[in-house]
């Protein structure tokens, strides 16, 4: 007998199953079985890795899905007492059943969707063929029935469900759980069986894959209903028996019907599905009549190179040529004008395109068409990094658009090859290392801080595992070792990591096919109800289809705001294709580190890097976004070095000067590598891709080989190498040493040139427009405040005024006139883009007369009194009669009356103002009359100011103290963002540092033991953040803990994982308690002994926080005075010293925070 597992749920029933699809083969491989089945919760998720997986493992997959079912598709309720659906487990038995199966699960999603993915009768029908259908648990209907003593509704479901799938394609099917209900079913079934003849089937229904596992699992289960283990009310699968059990295990638990277990070795038999891989399912694309696709893209290919290059264009025709043949032998000329055409779409829409982005840069056939922007020509870019005739792969061209416009482009896409055919594509977010000790831990109710400690000991680096973290950080493999509590919840935690944890729209993927989506795979749907398909994108790929990556890219809507703002205010077109890219000015600002806003190269690491490399050329800045990244960061020593001194530059051999003298001798990109192995050792350009290749993944093997043939060539392959070009047996492997070393960080220089002219393109736009950039950037940036308010910030240290959002002249976002900037109304909390557009759409009515006109008016477009209040607060109709304080006064009552006079319309009647007339003198006597009121204090004016606009604007309650905090601080609030973090990756988790600005919010709080403790919202020019004030500090620093108080905070940095950073307060101190230094100076010892008496009578008549210091010049010696001399320090103080050492000799400076 071969009984094989046909009830199988893996981690693809997500937060569900808990079993890993390679361990769960590897088991029943181990258990002595040949086969197994996958069928997950309405889904195939799995189903490709589980096929890939079975075959690597020499056991027999088995496709399938555990579905829901629904009465009809369409019912959105449920009747009383009803099921919501039943659970129906479907094996593929063939290629057609595999195809009818995927449609199935697709219109689940696409159709079907309430609560679950359902289907109906109807739809099983339509796609019953190729398909072996079981019973399923306790959740399918019949179970339900029988369950339910409704033996006669029982039977006809399964009579119907045989008459669906046909004799011998359904099974009733048995399970034992340990479960009294399931023993009852399971006679039932039996019962079934011997009336109408339906085969028997027994099934376990798998969760986990070792009986072990149930703990984990049952934390799963918790993780999926947001639960703790202790809770009593929650989802569980008791008995522990959901794992792969062996075939005597089943045969134990179901001696009476052997014939039901040696069913399943016979649908294991039936079931044969052979998936295809590599085989290419692309669009055609509609070419004009009388051409074929390549004479098509031949004719645009012509007409662009002559467009790109002028009268030289015939220079370039044998490299165009070349591209076109190898595009066309391995079938991807539809691809190249599925490509141009949205693309051509987007840029005769005004819908900004990025100038290239990835290898695709390397081909003159991309850039003669207009899919990039980029030169291969000028830059020495190369066509095999991106197409390699040695190796068919599909070619990956992935494309930047504006991002507020993007969607546009992927609609185009969907109305020209049908809806059907497009789709964007799924990504799973998993239980990574560090977020599921902090997920585990809460479920078994184990301290926050705690679970914080041991999270933080897991090293924040790519693709780390649990495993990996317990061999390298000694501390935690230490805890791991002696804490009992921390050993358990690391060994649940190593159980469930991986596991994939919810499902996702990737941000950019979009799969474009011949024919229908779901006839290749099945399709999901997004939380936003978007379709995409249930395989990640490597999958796509492997199965042949059209995988695009449409970005969204910030900096193009920029550039895009930018170019309109120049235009309307100094009427320059400019034509970024003709910028001059050698400006020296542009990159001196680039060389003092002026970097803000400037694509890639604003982070603070960048910016010190920029002013380190003095950048002089286009080269400079494609060198700099290739290096600055972990791994090539060792190598920018070298290059700087050699751009300072070219002279110093050694290369190994002549041949290698031409390939790196750009970058000073400096290995830097992925070109290069192919070009040093082409021009010294005669290897074809795809011949040295697959090496460099092979160089990136270290694969030891193939660099081993090659470096015979790269050294002494290859008489077969057609290679001459090193020696034969008189380049020496020492000389030759050293420089294939340099190049193993250098390929595994080495960058693509067709994605850098493509970046590097986006931030030359910003940095000329921020140095020759300032103001229209900085709005342009602030536009993009309108839902940030923090960003919006670091720009402000450097905007206006550049002299760029900025406006508030006048409701007679703003705009929807940011706008320039006259060299200064005025705030958006959309930017206004609680107004949005909407309701800004009504705005300007009604100022086309005329201006506002006054604010009973305006608020009239308004009102007619929309705009509650909430966004009224808001744009009171925020300055924006100040223009007119009144102050802030008087309008929001009045705005009620010109509402109220606004409403009565609307009733009095309704009833008939009319107002006593629309009997007089426009220019009517009396009107005037009826108009509005503010009352005389004082405006808001300026502290209460620019909070106010400040919520309504998320930034402060007229000025900041810290405005006189920017020296103060610029001397003192070494952090500021916007360092502890999330964004920062991630984006500059320069603050240290526990590290001590110093922080100023105001309080602007405290949550006290109480403590376990009854002490008290607070949470402090702390903010400066840049934004705010949180203190956290633990009890020994708030006890010493209570009264200093107000709102609106200013203070500086010292204490230690603590960090987590997705969340903004956090200060531990040690130490606070009020601005006006700074610890001061007096320092006194005297030329020598003899000369202070003469004054020591004279200068500590003066001290000892002040008591304060000040301490002094005696400097001794000759000497080189320094003294402190004890605290018996502390003073507090005054004018008159200082004075009176003065009078005795000199003034020249007094000098008052702060001290560190860190030493008050």
């Amino acid at each position: 007998m071969a009984f094989t597992h046909l009830h199988v749920h893996s981690s693809y029933s997500l937060l569900d199953g808990s079993g890993k699809i390679p361990e769960m083969i590897a088991r029943v491989k181990e258990l002595g079985m040949d086969s197994i089945a996958l069928t997950d919760h309405g889904v195939m998720y799995g189903v490709i890795d589980f096929y890939k997986e079975a075959k690597k493992q020499g056991i027999h997959p088995i496709l399938g899905s555990e579905i829901y079912l629904s009465r009809s598709m369409e019912e959105r309720f449920i009747q009383k007492g009803g099921a919501r659906y039943y659970h129906l487990v479907l094996l593929a038995e063939n290629d057609i059943g595999y195809h009818n199966l995927m449609k199935l699960v697709s219109l689940g999603f696409t159709e079907g969707y309430y609560y679950k993915p359902r289907v109906d009768y109807a739809v099983l029908e339509k796609y019953h063929e190729g398909i072996i259908a079981l019973s399923a648990c306790l959740a399918g209907e019949v179970s339900r029935n029988l369950r339910l003593s409704q033996y006669e509704e029982a039977k006809q479901a399964a009579l119907r469900y045989e008459g669906i799938f046909g004799k011998g394609n359904f099974f009733l099917e048995m399970q034992d759980h340990g479960y009294a209900e399931q023993k009852l079913v399971n006679q039932g079934m039996l019962r079934l069986h011997e009336e109408t003849g339906i085969p028997l089937v027994v099934t376990n229904d798998i969760h986990y894959t070792y009986k072990e596992d149930a703990k984990a699992h049952d934390i799963l289960l918790c993780l999926q209903t947001g639960k703790k283990l202790m809770d009593e009310d929650r989802m569980r699968y008791p008995g522990g028996q959901f794992y792969i059990k062996s075939e005597e295990e089943m045969e134990e638990l179901f001696p009476y019907t052997k014939e039901a277990l040696e069913n399943t070795g016979k649908i294991a038999k039936r079931c044969q599905v052979n998936i295809t891989f590599g085989e290419y399912h692309l669009p055609k694309y509609p070419v004009p009549e009388g051409h074929t696709a390549y004479s098509y893209l031949e004719e645009l290919c012509l007409k662009g190179l002559e467009k790109r290059y002028g009268e030289s264009w015939q220079e370039n025709k044998d490299r165009l040529y070349y591209e076109l043949n190898t595009i066309s032998d391995m079938g991807f000329v539809d691809y190249f004008l599925v490509v141009w055409d949205y693309i051509h779409f987007a840029k005769t829409h005004g819908i900004a395109v990025g100038p290239g982005r990835g290898s695709a840069a390397g081909s003159i056939v991309a850039y003669a068409i207009g899919i990039t922007d980029v030169d291969p020509m000028e830059h020495q870019l190369l066509f095999e990094r991106f197409l390699n005739p040695e190796r068919v792969t599909m070619p990956d061209i992935d494309v930047d658009f504006e991002y507020e416009r993007r969607q546009e482009v992927i609609d185009y896409v969907g109305k020209k090859y049908g809806k059907e055919q497009v789709s964007q594509i799924i990504t799973f977010g998993t239980l990574a290392a560090r977020g599921v000790i902090r997920d585990v831990g809460r479920v078994l109710d184990i301290p926050y801080a705690k679970c914080d400690q041991l999270a933080k000991l897991v090293p924040n680096e790519l693709n780390m595992t649990l495993e990996k973290a317990l061999s390298v950080s000694k501390e935690l493999k230490n805890l791991y070792d002696t804490e009992e509590e921390t050993r358990q919840m690391i060994d649940m935690c190593l159980r469930l990591e991986g596991l994939p944890r919810h499902s996702s729209m990737h941000a950019a993927g979009v799969v474009i096919a011949g024919s229908p989506v779901s006839d290749y795979v099945p399709l999901s749907r997004g939380s936003d109800g978007s379709i995409t398909t249930q395989f990640t994108m490597t999958t796509i790929e492997e199965l042949g289809l059209l995988k695009m990556d449409f970005l969204g890219l910030r900096t193009l809507t920029v550039i895009q705001d930018a170019l309109r703002f120049i235009e309307e205010n100094h009427g320059v077109k400019l034509d970024l294709d003709k910028l001059p890219y050698d400006d020296a000015k542009v990159y001196a600002m680039l060389s003092k580190g002026d970097c803000a806003g400037v694509f890639q190269l604003e982070s603070a690491g960048m910016v010190n890097f920029m002013k380190r490399l003095q950048p002089s050329c286009l080269d400079d800045i494609i060198a700099g976004v290739a290096l600055y990244r972990p791994g090539p960061m060792d190598f920018i020593p070298d290059y700087i070095a050699g751009k300072k001194n070219p002279a110093t530059v050694h290369y190994d051999c002549k041949e290698m000067e031409s390939i790196l003298k750009n970058t000073y001798g400096v290995i830097v990109y992925q070109e290069q590598v192919m070009q040093i192995v082409r021009d010294l050792a005669g290897f074809t350009m795809g011949g040295s891709d697959l090496l460099r290749r092979a160089m990136s993944k270290k694969k030891t093997s193939v660099m081993e080989e090659a470096r015979q043939s790269f050294v002494y060539g290859n008489a077969k392959e057609g290679i001459a190498g090193c020696i034969s070009k008189g380049i020496s047996e020492e000389v030759a492997n050293r420089i294939y040493d340099k190049m193993i070393d250098f390929a595994k960080y080495a960058f693509n220089k067709s994605h850098a040139v493509s970046y590097a002219l986006l931030s030359y393109q910003t940095a000329y736009l921020k140095y020759y427009y300032a103001p229209e950039f900085y709005a342009a950037t602030m536009s993009s940036f309108m839902d940030n405040t923090v960003k919006t308010a670091e720009y402000i910030e450097v905007a206006r240290e550049q002299g760029i005024e900025i406006l508030p959002p006048d409701i007679q002249l703003a705009e929807v976002g940011f706008s320039v006139k006259e060299g200064k900037i005025r705030y958006g109304l959309s930017a206004v909390k609680g107004v949005g883009r909407s309701a800004a557009e009504q705005i300007i759409l009604e100022r086309k009515n005329g201006p506002f007369r006054n604010f009973e006109d305006l608020v009239q008016r308004l009102s007619q477009r929309g705009i509650n009194r909430r966004a009224m209040e808001s744009f009171i607060h925020a300055g924006a109709f100040d223009n007119l009669e009144g102050n802030r304080r008087e309008k929001l006064v009045m705005l009620p009552e010109v509402l109220e009356d606004l409403q009565k006079g609307k009733k009095d319309q309704i009833a008939g009647q009319m107002s006593l103002l629309d009997l007089l007339g426009e220019e009517a003198e009396e009107r005037q006597e009826f108009e509005l009359i503010f009352p005389d009121l004082e405006e808001f204090p300026k502290a209460e004016l620019l909070r106010n100011e400040k919520d309504a606009l998320g930034v402060y604007l007229s000025g900041h309650p810290l405005d006189s103290d920017r020296a103060l905090l610029k001397q003192l601080c070494s952090r500021r609030a916007r360092d502890f963002s999330l964004e920062a973090i991630e984006e500059e990756k320069n603050l240290v988790d526990d590290e001590h540092c110093t922080v100023g600005g105001m309080i602007t919010g405290i949550n006290r709080r109480i403590t376990k033991k009854n002490d008290m403790m607070a949470f402090v919202t702390l903010e400066d020019n840049t934004g705010s953040m949180e203190v956290v004030v633990f009890p020994k500090t708030y006890e010493l620093t209570e009264e200093l803990i107000q709102e609106d108080r200013k203070v500086f905070v010292y204490g230690r940095v603590q960090m987590s994982d997705e969340a903004n950073g956090k200060l531990i307060a040690e130490k606070i101190i009020a601005f006006e308690n700074l610890p001061k230094e007096i320092w006194l100076q005297f030329s020598d010892k003899e000369a202070y002994l003469e004054k020591e008496k004279e200068v500590l009578e003066c001290l000892s008549q002040e008591g304060g926080e000040s301490t002094v210091a005696i400097y001794l010049r000759k000497e080189k010696a320094i003294k402190r005075l004890g605290k018996l001399y502390a003073v507090q320090s005054s004018q008159e103080l200082l004075e009176n010293l003065a009078k005795i050492v000199g003034q020249e000799n007094v000098k008052e400076q702060l001290k560190s925070l860190k030493n008050a």
